[in-house]
């Protein structure tokens, strides 16, 4: 569950606010030093922005439209070798790889989901758990609506408006490629699907009807993420990428802006950011604060209290502690300023913070730093499809709550930055 920031109330509790935050710069330049130039704290968080936007969201989302790019194309071949009596297990094992990569890019660009992502629906639509298998059964097992997805662009297209986002995305693709924490074995493509969802209904779906499926939502899965790559960049996302998303005429812009110049130009008009301290409140509060407490309270809260014991991202590579980690890295990047970086980049929400903020710094690095080292502790033992209620879970659920609770600090605080 998304949770919404009230930035009334923010701003509101910073003018009655009577806490005093150590700032970078002297009270006679809180506002501005002049009728022109911005206030210090100001200037460093136009550089932060710049610095988060063009170094953390623009590298991430090329990263996720590459690599979800090549996984079509790895599959799309699979497809065709898999006919051809050609497919090896190697060939298969190359793109569970490829799924990996693209996979931890996805999970890494959750800290800024508040953009295209959740705007234009994208994140629904490529990220819906539980996959809902019965109806994959059926559709599977129905000729005419294989030979649909079979046909190359117009395939992807009949994916993408038929199919419906339970059917849609990551999931679908893993459960065609990963069984049991393990990549498919050749063999198993070469029988008919065993699984119960199919044996109920004496679906008799191949292997090959199978690649037909992963290859349509794969070829979606790629064209969403050109979508966010080039609703952030603009026109310096790859020139094919933004000629495939104007092809398919989706979304791209926020009034006329798109979503990274849309930041970069806060104060100006035409922007959603009327200061640069909304800016920096939507970086914790929006971006890094809702991951966090999705993870802790939806990702993991769900199947650890029984609320749905089905409600299990990627379940079937069992890799949702993995999942869950990346999304922490997302935050540790929005406030380092750059990409698995050790120590802040010194143009950075961190590095910001240690100078104005010191205490809150200490105290929100230590946090983030908690979060990671319990989901490390989780990634050892059972998956968490396995065991959603274990010991280690209800540990790692604490630490991110925790480091929520500094997050919502920080907006606080950036609120009250002048």
């Amino acid at each position: 569950m998304k949770k919404v920031f009230k930035y009334a109330l923010l701003f509101a509790a910073a003018a009655i606010t009577t806490m005093t935050f150590t700032a970078c710069s002297s009270d006679d330049d809180d506002d501005k030093n002049d009728d022109t130039t911005p206030s210090a704290n100001v200037q460093a968080i136009q550089a932060l922005s710049k610095q988060y936007v063009e170094n953390v969201v623009y590298p991430t989302y090329t990263n996720l439209a590459n690599a979800t790019e090549m996984l079509y194309d790895q599959l799309d071949a699979a497809k065709g070798k898999f006919r051809a009596g050609t497919l090896t297990q190697g060939d298969i094992n190359t793109i569970c790889s490829t799924f990996f990569s693209a996979r931890a890019y996805w999970e890494a660009s959750e800290a800024f989901l508040y953009g295209p992502a959740t705007t234009f629906g994208i994140d629904p639509h490529i990220d819906t758990w539980p996959l809902d298998l019965d109806a994959l059964a059926v559709e599977l097992s129905n000729a005419n609506k294989v030979a649909m997805l079979d046909n190359g662009d117009d395939g992807i297209a009949y994916a993408a408006a038929k199919l419906g986002q339970e059917l849609l995305g990551f999931h679908g693709i893993e459960f065609i490629i990963f069984r049991d924490g393990e990549n498919r074995t050749l063999a198993s493509l070469q029988t008919n699907e065993s699984d119960a969802a199919f044996t109920a209904i004496k679906a008799q779906v191949t292997g090959e009807q199978e690649l037909v499926y992963a290859t349509a939502v794969a070829g979606d899965l790629r064209d969403r993420c050109f979508q966010l790559e080039v609703a952030w960049r603009g026109e310096s996302a790859a020139k094919s990428h933004q000629d495939r998303v104007e092809e398919l005429e989706l979304e791209t812009q926020v009034t006329s802006n798109y979503y990274g110049e849309n930041i970069l130009k806060a104060t100006q008009v035409g922007s959603t950011f009327m200061t640069w301290q909304e800016v920096l409140v939507t970086i914790f509060d929006s971006g890094c604060s809702n991951i966090a407490a999705e993870v802790a309270n939806t990702k993991m809260g769900t199947a650890y209290t029984g609320e749905d014991a089905n409600y299990i991202e990627s379940p079937y590579s069992h890799k949702s502690f993995t999942d869950f980690y990346d999304n922490i890295m997302s935050i540790k990047n929005s406030l380092y300023g750059g990409i698995n970086l050790s120590t802040p980049n010194s143009a950075s929400a961190m590095a910001f913070m240690q100078s104005a903020n010191p205490s809150l710094a200490a105290s929100m690095s230590s946090a983030l730093e908690g979060a990671l080292s319990a989901l490390t502790a989780c990634q050892t033992g059972s998956a968490f499809v396995v065991d959603p209620t274990a010991a280690k879970v209800k540990v790692a659920m604490d630490a991110i709550n925790a480091l929520d609770d500094q997050l919502q600090a920080g907006a606080a605080w950036a609120a009250t930055v002048r």
